[in-house]
């Protein structure tokens, strides 16, 4: 892989990715929900600037879609830094990991998604670095091999992940900062859809913007998705105003219920009712019965259907609890 490719965002010249990219809050004041977090990040980014250093490492965790790379990216605009982006599994030997830390500036933030994805040997490579600024390089191989020393200048470190129980405990505690990301509020979600419509230029009214917000699952990433195709069904079927009635019809074509849940979700409710008694039964089976990966539920579809009580964890597997019978018309 090419270091370029490791340094910049891979953003493609296309109008769906250009209009993505501008859906993004550049600053923490633009930035709508997770408020703990962001308080908190307010102070540290202003007690880092009076100091005259760099943010301490940053960790941010918790489902997908949340706004971490977003606030990554927030993260150095109030610094006042450039930023690098990449990936876990982009950075797949130590001398990749060399080659961006070495290109590093003062007070630069280097962002790393999936940070839970690093080679162990990549990783051993990377903790000098975040707690010396020294990285330590093996020259040679056999009896000529040598040991250097490079200085490293003061950087950022901002980790994403969506699994950080995966995280080795060295590594987790070399993170000054660490912080959850939860599920948004459907007020919080309207206020999103609201601001993206009118980046888009799209016509919605308060009912309409309420009604994808309810559908997103907590999600800014779906919500924004959601305005989208709704925005499609609007200009085919009516004026292109975005309306209840609207979003309703148009989120139903998308098989997307009054709840949230897609047709994913009612598979794997069903198929514990259906096939399992209710549960409890293991994840692993769970993903051999509908056809998905084991992460792909625990990371997508899980967290969700815990959260509004539709499913629980057990030592002895995944259980379906009352709430999704009803919602299900289904009998116990």
């Amino acid at each position: 892989m090419e270091e370029e490719n490791l340094l910049v965002p891979n953003i493609q010249n296309n109008e769906e990715e250009r209009s993505e990219f501008s859906l993004r809050p550049k600053t923490l004041n633009e930035y709508i929900g997770q408020n703990k977090v962001k308080e908190n990040m307010k102070v540290y980014i202003e007690a880092a600037k009076k100091r005259g250093e760099p943010l301490d490492h940053v960790l941010l965790y918790g489902p997908p879609g949340l706004g971490k790379t977003t606030l990554a990216n927030i993260i150095a605009m109030e610094m006042n830094s450039n930023i690098r982006i990449t990936s876990g599994p982009a950075i797949e030997k130590p001398g990749d990991l060399a080659a961006l830390l070495t290109n590093l500036s003062p007070n630069d933030v280097l962002f790393i998604d999936e940070i839970h994805r690093l080679n162990r040997s990549v990783e051993e490579i990377l903790y000098p670095a975040l707690e010396d600024y020294n990285l330590d390089i093996i020259i040679g191989k056999g009896p000529s091999a040598r040991s250097i020393r490079l200085d490293l200048p003061k950087f950022t470190l901002v980790g994403a992940t969506t699994r950080a129980g995966s995280l080795t405990t060295p590594l987790r505690d070399r993170f000054g900062i660490v912080s959850r990301l939860e599920l948004y509020s459907d007020e919080q979600l309207k206020t999103i859809v609201k601001r993206s419509a009118e980046i888009l230029n799209i016509k919605i009214d308060e009912t309409g913007a309420l009604e994808i917000a309810k559908r997103s699952r907590g999600t800014p990433r779906i919500a924004n998705r959601l305005l989208k195709r709704v925005r499609d069904y609007a200009l085919v079927l009516s004026d292109g105003n975005i309306t209840k009635d609207i979003a309703d019809i148009a989120l139903q074509k998308l098989e997307i219920d009054q709840m949230g849940l897609d047709n994913i979700d009612r598979k794997i409710l069903e198929s514990i009712i259906i096939n399992y008694a209710g549960g409890p039964v293991g994840i692993e089976t769970l993903a051999s019965t509908i056809g998905e990966e084991v992460e792909t539920i625990e990371d997508v579809y899980e967290p969700y259907l815990m959260q509004k009580g539709f499913i629980g964890r057990t030592p002895r597997g995944r259980v379906v609890l009352p709430k999704a019978y009803e919602h299900l018309n289904m009998q116990q």
